[in-house]
């Protein structure tokens, strides 16, 4: 097939679209796809031929590219592409996708997580990995998301949604409860998220998510073992138990850093058989509950209690080879490229409109 694989974007999490995109590229090449890699912000600049012969590039048009310790400077992306108008999709990018057998999303975040990029395949119809315009945009903000979380009995930290600026700090320092977390409604990788234990910490939080929006979620911060359980297909695969540094919490560097700074990822994590059942139907009911397809990444933390309590849902989690799903996958006996064209696969089947 030939399949575009989209990443990169102007996202916060840039960095982490940037390896999942290449690697998924990679995976597909390797298979026997004409996989190309395509970053939407920049599209095809540097690529002076024709469309219909940009899928025998002989590298697929992926470099070397790495996880930073730190965000993306964003400003700095959008000073370097060539055209600089308004539009969000770089050179090209639509007229190649149009061109594709299929589109393998390995965007996060804004743009890529939250229906925009769907929405406009649709009306191209041109099928794409993953869910949907629609459940896509109600998982990718943490609001709507917890509303359907309340809606189809899975447990959710008490939460509240708030809009505020600067001049609403002194106020809120009074309503709200410490601990918490703090959220803006529409992040990912820990970025936009504090955990204040202390007033003076929720000040600097709140002064701090001003940076990526004014729409937050604030919600009870909940102590226990951090657990995810990805959905592929109509399955849950194992959980994976995630163990920040000592002292730390797992923020972006401790997700995508390896050794001693970055977080100890366990799968299968080590649960009873009755906790990985509790937790996979549960990421399976807010799957399901969301209307989402092909594949998706529930976030709980299990209570000392054994209460599970679901943070959020990634309708397109990490696909780096060293990503929490494949690892998973590879606990079910699936290789990361296996796991790459099975996505491709049903993908191709949810756009028929069939249940997958």
């Amino acid at each position: 097939m030939k399949i575009v694989v989209l990443g990169g974007g102007i996202s916060t999490e840039r960095h982490v679209s940037l390896v999942t995109g290449t690697s998924v590229c990679k995976a597909l090449r390797e298979r026997g796809h004409k996989a190309i890699f395509v970053d939407m912000f920049l599209g095809l600049e540097g690529y002076q031929g024709s469309l219909a012969d940009a899928f025998d590039a002989p590298d697929g048009f992926c470099g070397n590219v790495a996880i930073e310790k730190t965000a993306p400077d964003l400003a700095a992306v959008r000073a370097a592409r060539l055209d600089q108008g308004p539009s969000r999709l770089g050179k090209n990018v639509l007229a190649i996708c149009a061109l594709a057998d299929c589109v393998f999303l390995g965007l996060h975040g804004a743009d890529g997580e939250d229906g925009k990029i769907q929405a406009a395949l649709d009306l191209m119809g041109v099928p794409y990995t993953g869910s949907d315009y629609l459940g896509s945009a109600m998982a990718m903000d943490k609001a709507v998301a917890k509303r359907i979380m309340d809606s189809c009995g899975v447990r959710t930290p008490a939460w509240r949604e708030l809009y505020f600026t600067e001049a609403d700090i002194p106020r809120l320092l009074e309503e709200l409860s410490v601990p918490c977390a703090v959220k803006v409604v529409n992040g990912g990788s820990s970025i936009g998220v504090q955990l204040p234990d202390t007033r003076e910490e929720l000040e600097d939080a709140l002064h701090d998510v001003l940076r990526y929006g004014n729409r937050v979620v604030v919600e009870e911060k909940i102590t226990g073992r951090e657990l995810t359980v990805p959905v592929l297909g109509d399955r849950a695969l194992s959980a994976i138990e995630i163990v920040p540094p000592e002292g730390s919490t797992f923020d972006y560097v401790a997700k995508y850093q390896s050794g001693s700074e970055g977080a100890r990822e366990i799968c299968p994590a080590p649960i009873t058989g009755a906790e990985q059942q509790l937790l996979g139907e549960a990421a399976l009911r807010i799957h399901r509950a969301l209307g989402l397809s092909v594949y998706s990444r529930a976030d709980f933390i299990l209570d000392r209690d054994g209460r599970i309590w679901c943070l959020e849902v990634n309708t397109l989690p990490g696909m780096t080879p060293n990503s929490l799903i494949p690892k998973a996958a590879a606990v079910a006996g699936m290789s990361y490229g296996e796991l790459c064209e099975s996505i491709v696969e049903l993908s191709l089947r949810a756009r028929k409109g069939e249940r997958v």
